[in-house]
């Protein structure tokens, strides 16, 4: 097959890279320009697409003998990615740039210019799986738990699975670099990008501000209903928030306050103690199928962030018009309750290690039910690895979607 390597500059695009080629595939590889003012030099191991990182990447390429391009793809991604971040945040939701980068970018402006040249497919440094399964390529988790990348790709349809290349999603970071340096990748020993790509510095309240100017507020205790304090912007608070509040705690009463609620039409942030902030039904909508559409009612594990824990859970397909996903939405009721489940993060539901579909969620809160517990019996498939009731998220996002 003829195939384009997304080349990061990283470790793992080289190695998938170096992997397609001993497979026998006809490969060329690809940088992506994402930012229109690329810096000179990535901040350690901040960031990623600087013009370092394209430097490595066609030494690499040279060194494996195949053909090196650096394909412009920073108009779309300015529109579907950073844009898309910068509204969510302005309407008080919480996204993830990687998954919409993966959707929008990688499977989608990538590939179709791929296709349209006359290529196959695309392979990526992901950490996942795919599988040939019953009704056609599965996406499933990576070998490596610690490096497991398949919930940022739970947006990818069918077709796009039909079309990508995972290749060291049966392999352990460790192992990865081992096989870099072998293989004699200068490589060998960079570090992983973390944190928002195009937020080099990681600040990202900092970045919104620049982007959006400061708006002043009012931070209000969901307790007492009192005004506790003052903020420069409600998008840049996240719900589970504990960090970077500025209170002044004197008035309160010692508990641990968290942000429960960003009012954006107001300009309000709430925060509450603990207990208000577990949810254990969450709606979603925007859903993505990675294979045949799913319908009904199923037993399934639920993820809410890209390292979070994996959760049993009852999950529900309604059909509503007002919907996306082909009038398709999410109703998934947890056996556990998780805090920080913001509006705008995705849900990735999974059947074992396979990903099912995902959705964006729009409501998350306690379900209004009677002997629920009773109706959830059963255990779902791939479940246990941890109590995600104390995963709170930091003051600002962090992601690693990316393939490095």
């Amino acid at each position: 097959m003829r195939v384009v390597a997304a080349m990061s500059g990283g470790v793992d695009s080289a190695v998938a890279a170096s992997r397609m080629i001993d497979a026998g595939h006809d490969v060329v590889g690809v940088h992506l320009a994402l930012a229109k003012d690329a810096k000179t030099l990535r901040e350690g191991a901040r960031g990623c697409c600087t013009i370092e990182d394209a430097g490595d990447a066609r030494r690499v390429a040279d060194r494996l003998g195949i053909p090196f391009y650096v394909w412009d793809m920073a108009t779309p991604f300015e529109r579907d990615v950073v844009e898309d971040f910068v509204a969510e945040y302005e309407a008080g939701r919480t996204p993830n740039p990687c998954l919409r980068c993966n959707e929008k970018i990688k499977f989608a402006a990538l590939l179709d210019k791929a296709l349209a040249l006359g290529f196959d497919a695309v392979a990526t440094g992901h950490y996942a799986q795919i599988v040939d399964g019953p009704h056609g390529r599965e996406l499933h988790r990576a070998v490596d738990d610690a490096k497991d990348q398949s919930y940022v790709l739970g947006v990818l349809d069918e077709e796009q699975l039909a079309r990508a290349f995972f290749p060291l999603g049966d392999t352990t970071k460790p192992d990865i670099r081992a096989e870099a340096a072998q293989r004699g990748f200068a490589v060998a020993k960079k570090p992983d990008s973390h944190d928002i790509c195009f937020i080099s510095d990681g600040d990202t309240r900092g970045w919104l501000t620049q982007r959006l100017g400061e708006r002043e507020g009012e931070i209000v205790d969901e307790g007492s209903g009192e005004v506790v304090g003052e903020h420069r912007g409600s998008y840049g608070f996240t719900i589970g928030q504990r960090r970077g509040l500025g209170l002044d705690r004197s008035g309160l009463d010692g508990q641990p306050r968290y942000v429960t609620r960003v009012e954006a039409e107001s300009n309000r942030v709430f925060i509450g103690t603990a207990d208000l902030l577990g949810a254990d039904e969450i709606e979603a909508d925007h859903v993505r199928w990675c294979g045949p559409a799913a319908s009904g009612s199923h037993r399934l594990g639920a993820q809410i962030r890209a390292h979070g824990e994996e959760i049993p859970a009852l999950a529900e397909v309604i059909q509503d018009s007002a919907g996306e996903g082909g009038g398709a939405r999410l109703r998934v009721r947890l056996d556990t309750a998780v805090r920080g489940a913001a509006p705008g993060q995705s849900i990735v539901l999974y059947d074992g290690t396979r990903v099912v579909g995902s959705g964006t969620i729009s409501r998350a809160g306690r379900a209004a039910r009677a002997g629920s517990d009773a109706a959830r019996g059963g255990e779902a498939a791939g479940v246990g690895r941890g109590n995600p009731a104390t995963d709170v998220p930091p003051e600002v996002p962090r992601t690693n979607g990316g393939a490095a």
